[in-house]
């Protein structure tokens, strides 16, 4: 099965994460997709042999349209989501402006930005296509994803290696999913 088709098939797997992807559809924002942890996560356990936990944080939409990239426009869109699924803490993040707080040179699209998240892991995100239909995107690939590899992106493993580190510290992933390993290039 192909790596894309397998992701999809855990995602399609889990009730809540299917349902959420289905809301954030509906939006129907421009080059939007849940990333993160939601996908990162529900992977990790699927191949650790265990139920699939729901999001225990955030929930990350991502998103990209320069048109729009006032932050008020993420809060009502976050606002929206809250009001038809309140178990959820929504974060809305237009992709267009979020070069600026991270220092980088300005995103092309949602899945340009993933390119500088910290692990390659975690840049990977869903969406849903009607009723069936899932995309992934991974700009580093699924391999470490799916190898249960915890590597640093190139920002990551020098410039901004701080971050890395202390990610790897208070996210507890080690003793979250044991398999993991880690990598350094």
């Amino acid at each position: 099965m192909a790596a894309t088709s397998r992701i999809s098939s855990i995602l399609r797997a889990d009730p809540l994460r299917w349902h959420l992807l289905g809301v954030v559809e509906a939006l129907n924002l421009p080059d939007c997709w849940i990333g993160a942890g939601f996908v990162r996560n529900a992977v990790w356990d699927h191949l650790h042999q265990r139920s699939i936990a729901p999001p225990n944080a955030d929930v990350d939409v991502i998103w990209y349209d320069p048109d729009c990239a006032d932050a008020a426009e993420d809060r009502k869109f976050e606002a929206h989501l809250l009001a038809l699924e309140p178990s959820i803490t929504w974060s809305v993040k237009n992709q267009a402006r979020m070069h600026g707080r991270n220092g980088d040179a300005p995103y092309a699209s949602a899945t340009d930005a993933m390119r500088y998240w910290p692990e390659t892991a975690t840049a990977v995100a869903a969406r849903r296509r009607g009723s069936d239909g899932c995309d992934i995107a991974a700009p580093f690939g699924l391999d470490d994803l799916l190898d249960l590899v915890l590597r640093p992106t190139s920002r990551f493993r020098v410039e901004k290696r701080t971050i890395y580190e202390d990610r790897i510290r208070t996210k507890g992933w080690f003793g979250s999913w044991p398999l993991l390993t880690r990598a350094e290039g």
